[in-house]
């Protein structure tokens, strides 16, 4: 049945972030469970990234899958505009709760650069509405929001974005926080805060670009000086959010409140696409009015699809279950020792981790890039292995969904440092 599913795939299928004429071999996956994939020759692969960093509970979950099975029965799909029900209702109510108290409404999407796009028309027709003349956005270097252009415009200018440049807007790019730049950065913010209509980070960690790392005390400094300056903050938790840094979220490291949050990825346990932007009650006001001109002007034709907020109310049941819990803490716990153990590796150049993500940059004599030819022999080197690790380059990370056991995770390690040793 399965014999020519490489050979009918590579002649329909353009895969993402994948150079089809150097491509390695596509491997058909037919079955997936808990932390496993298995592809169409029956062998077994620990999916060490949560496929894509979305796959928190491991994969074909029964009791998401009960639920999505009951809602299918009931409601499959209803449009959002002038219509409502009950999984986006609950899904709402339930997550706002575990956010920030100053977070009041959730706007649906489809993904993680929807719910950025729909963020920054928030806060460019927020001051737009209220008659200011802010347009300007500020961002951190090697920032990754989104492939769709408003995402695109906010995130880093490398190569990925080059064909592009010329139609992408105005950014002011700074570095990270630390204790040793901020008043540098204050600076930077200074003179551009009449303009700036809003600051989007990734917070504590920059996935895309290596799991670059930064404290929450800096982040929280920076943010309080925004919030002085009177510029609107998007905190983009795509990636960080749903227990990956070993709390809830990233905000709950944080002293200081963001005005707009955006989730993807884990927010349905990597069961259905979908997309949320949560707002404050200050920013929806600005929206609130008379004038229909003032309204926000965005929608998706599958905005809260009803199997999608059914699977992310199962996901979040699932998250908060003490058992999940106690799976975050372990896996960062091990994380830990395994670090301890391999820090002072001659072949790594730094290593990192904040919960349940781990990377460990090698040595190179070039710069450290997504390009590093690396890839090519470390990528194959973890399929024989049974593993599914996709390094950045010459970054290899771990992400593994919750439920991966400690035997796994130890045998990923061991893995790990039989390539370093070679």
């Amino acid at each position: 049945m399965y014999n020519d599913l490489k050979q009918r795939d590579r002649a329909v299928n353009w895969h993402p972030y994948t150079q089809m004429k150097a491509a390695s071999e596509i491997i058909p996956i037919v079955k997936g469970k808990d932390a496993y994939l298995f592809d169409d020759k029956g062998n077994r692969y620990i999916d060490a990234v949560s496929s894509w960093w979305v796959t928190l509970h491991g994969h074909a979950h029964p009791y998401i899958a009960q639920k999505v099975s009951e809602q299918l029965l009931q409601l499959e799909q209803v449009i959002f505009a002038g219509f409502t029900h009950e999984p986006a209702i609950k899904l709402s109510e339930n997550l706002l709760k575990l956010l920030p108290v100053n977070q009041t409404k959730v706007f649906y999407t489809d993904n993680g650069s929807t719910a950025v796009e729909v963020a920054l028309k928030m806060c460019i027709q927020y001051a737009h509405n209220k008659g200011l003349k802010k347009n300007k956005i500020l961002s951190f270097h090697n920032a990754y929001h989104g492939d769709t252009f408003g995402a695109m415009s906010v995130s880093s200018r490398t190569v990925w974005t080059q064909p592009f440049g010329e139609m992408l807007f105005e950014v002011i790019f700074i570095d990270v926080p630390t204790k040793d730049n901020l008043e540098e950065l204050k600076k930077t913010i200074d003179l551009y805060s009449d303009e700036l209509a809003c600051f989007i980070y990734e917070p504590l960690v920059q996935g895309a670009a290596g799991m670059l790392m930064h404290e929450p005390e800096d982040l929280s400094a920076l943010m309080q000086y925004c919030r002085f300056k009177n510029i609107l903050m998007i905190q983009d938790e795509i990636f960080v959010g749903f227990g990956r840094t070993g709390k809830l979220f990233a905000a709950d490291y944080l002293t200081e409140k963001p005005d707009i949050m955006c989730f993807s990825k884990g927010l349905t346990g990597g069961t259905f696409p979908l997309g949320m932007t949560t707002c404050s009650e200050a920013v929806y006001e600005a929206f609130y009015a008379d004038d229909p001109c003032k309204a926000l002007f965005h929608g998706h034709s599958f905005t809260a699809n009803p199997l999608a907020c059914t699977a992310a109310l199962a996901s979040l049941d699932l998250l908060l279950k003490k058992e999940t819990l106690e799976n975050i803490e372990r896996i960062g716990t091990e994380h830990q020792q395994f670090l301890n153990e391999i820090k002072d590796h001659l072949a790594i150049k730094s290593i990192r981790q904040r919960g349940t993500i781990l990377a460990l940059e090698l040595k190179i004599t070039e710069e450290t890039s997504y390009f590093n030819r690396q890839y090519e022999s470390l990528y194959p080197y973890f399929l024989s292995k049974g593993i599914i690790l996709r390094p950045l380059g010459n970054i290899i990370y771990l992400v593994p969904p919750y439920c991966i056991s400690t035997p796994d995770l130890r045998y990923i390690y061991k893995s790990i440092q039989t390539a370093l040793d070679v």
